[in-house]
């Protein structure tokens, strides 16, 4: 919170009366508001620039901290316009450290995974954590939770009390991942919401799939700003046309960038000016592997797009997107001090990166220090759930023995499944999984210590050959996901998640071939993201030798309770028909 004291240094830090902390010299600014590269330097006070001038000697002393940027260009911090942060498995600690390094200096997030387990209370030791770090997070508070339609058993449900209580939060900056079922539904806790941000005039960020044509005017009458979900650069391009600021996926496994840009490069320039970017999920390897946002700009740029355009999508349009450019988005008077010295615009390689106006990477090397918080014991036991056997894993039917005619959820990429129907063997009451035929077991176990549900499904197009694999990050609900062609491999990785309060599995003929732990609400690690990355590597290398051939495994078990995702999903209270919005049963008959 801005203090009269604070406010009044910031003025007398712009008029030189109180001298800069650090100075910026002999740099190209690439200024995203009005298109320009030129000379200028830039004065930086505490967090905040106090000056963007030609001449800014009038701001420096002997105590202001100097750094020549002679043949670099100035450019906006970056910002990620949706992110579920918690999906990349790491501590808000341990995410600024990998992703500010390329230059991502603010992200929007709902902290839905965090809720799910904690409740909006429990948030407070996630945003001193956040304060503490150099990263910059715009929360929206979850329209409602849990997402998914029918509602799965989460341990706090966000609803419209908690509109009324917390939207003029300080820390709030709207209303997070609208999706359009619950508009459709005219859900009632939804609506009451909407009606608060609207009152409150707090933006409201969508999520709409597939939506166009009635679907989509449907869905804009709930006064959505944005939306990050786009299948295809013609559904993009309508929403662009009907007033939404319209965002490029390019997460870990959903590579939306390629498809989506064409709203520009094929259809109209001007979409651009409303266009930014977001990684919505991702993991420390494809960070470490490819970047974050700045990779998103390379893309741009290599798909046709000019480069202070690429640019403006990743900084200026973004922060106008969600009503924070009076606070961030370009190299201005009065913005944050989020600057990074690149090389060169075409080929928007970082070198160094100033956040909140901290040093945090000079000329490529990590200068700031960060410190992992002392975790309260309420964030580190949050795994509740009686050991199970492999008896709570089979799916039994009356009949004793022939086969069933199942209806599997087909995984025929990261964000799309679709209905198969498989003919399995029933053996002594069990319909029985085959490996012949690609379709393994699946299970969600509710462990909050709510109600114990297991449900029962079965999943094909993950080519498993043997053991099973387990998760408890898993969103919307994060409740421990298993799946494999053994039972009693599908029981030891349930009770290995149990046992350590959370994380993420690999067994094979009843031995533990990888394990990360995820202590922090069953989601997150303090690790290092170095460590982190060499565990994924070792958690993918373990699921290709049960067979799996897609390209992450755990990122896919992960999404299979987000009933949002076309057309199929399991939760903790069965199968979900999408397309329905309800239960179905997977057993389609019985034969003798």
């Amino acid at each position: 919170m801005l203090t009269t004291k604070q406010l009044t240094d910031y003025i007398d830090a712009g008029a030189a009366k109180i001298k800069a902390d650090l100075a910026i010299l002999n740099g190209t600014l690439i200024n995203v508001n009005t298109g320009e590269y030129y000379q200028a330097d830039v004065a930086v006070y505490k967090d905040k620039i106090v000056a963007v001038d030609s001449d800014i000697s009038s701001y420096i002393d002997e105590h202001t901290n100097k750094i020549d940027a002679s043949g670099k260009y100035l450019a906006p911090g970056l910002i990620d316009g949706h992110i579920h942060v918690e999906c990349s498995k790491m501590s808000m600690t341990r995410f600024a450290q990998a992703v500010l390094p390329h230059g991502t200096t603010s992200i929007i997030t709902g902290f839905d995974e965090y809720i799910s387990v904690l409740g909006v209370e429990g948030l407070e030791h996630i945003f001193k954590e956040v304060d503490a770090s150099p990263l910059k997070v715009f929360w929206g508070l979850p329209y409602k939770t849990p997402y998914t339609i029918p509602t799965s058993t989460i341990a706090y449900n966000v609803t419209a009390e908690d509109h009324a209580k917390y939207q003029t939060n300080p820390n709030c900056y709207g209303v997070w991942e609208l999706v359009r079922e619950a508009v459709q539904t005219k859900d009632a806790d939804t609506i009451q919401a909407l009606v608060l941000a609207h009152n409150n005039h707090q933006p409201i960020f969508g999520c709409s799939p597939l939506a166009t044509g009635k679907d989509l005017n449907e869905y804009l009458m709930s006064g959505v700003r944005v939306d990050h979900e786009s299948y295809s650069h013609e559904e993009f391009l309508e929403k662009a046309r009907k007033g939404v600021h319209t965002i490029i996926r390019e997460s870990a496994v959903t590579k939306f960038l390629q498809e989506n840009i064409k709203a520009i490069t094929q259809g109209a320039l001007g979409v651009a000016r409303h266009t930014s970017f977001c990684s919505d999920d991702v993991n420390a390897r494809s960070i470490q592997t490819v970047g974050h946002i700045d990779n998103m700009v390379r893309l741009a740029i290599k798909a046709g797009v000019a480069p202070m355009t690429a640019i403006q999508m990743a900084t200026i349009n973004g922060a106008e997107a969600y009503q924070i450019d009076q606070l961030v988005g370009s190299i201005a008077p009065g913005k944050a001090a989020d600057i990074l010295l690149v090389d060169n615009p075409g080929t928007f390689n970082i070198e160094t990166v100033i956040s909140k106006g901290n040093l945090v990477l000079l000329n490529n090397k990590e200068v700031f220090d960060y410190q992992v918080p002392e975790r309260p014991q309420k964030l580190l036991t949050t795994v509740k759930h009686e050991r199970l056997t492999a008896n709570d894993f089979k799916y039994q039917v009356e009949l004793a023995s022939g086969s069933a005619l199942v209806e599997t959820i087909k995984s025929v990429g990261p964000f799309m499944r679709k209905r198969r129907d498989v003919e399995l063997p029933v053996n002594d009451h069990i319909v029985t999984p085959s490996v012949e035929q690609d379709v393994a077991a699946v299970s969600v176990v509710e462990r909050y210590g709510i109600n114990g549900n297991i449900s029962k499904g079965f999943i094909s197009g993950w080519s498993f050959k043997k053991g099973a694999i387990a998760t408890t990050a898993s969103p919307d609900d994060n409740n421990l996901v298993v799946a494999g062609v053994n039972y009693d491999d599908m029981a030891l990785a349930a009770n290995t998640l149990i046992e350590n309060g959370g994380g993420q599995v690999v067994v094979i003929d009843g031995k533990v071939i990888s394990f990360l732990a995820l202590p922090l609400a069953g989601i997150a690690t303090d690790l290092p993201p170095k460590e982190l990355v060499a565990k994924e590597v070792e958690l993918d290398e373990a699921a290709k030798k049960i067979g799996s051939t897609l390209p992450e495994p755990l990122f896919y078990l992960s999404f299979l309770p987000i009933t949002a995702i076309p057309d199929l999903a399991i939760t903790d209270g069965g199968n979900v028909d999408y397309t329905k919005l309800a239960y179905f049963d997977p057993i389609l008959e019985l034969r003798a």
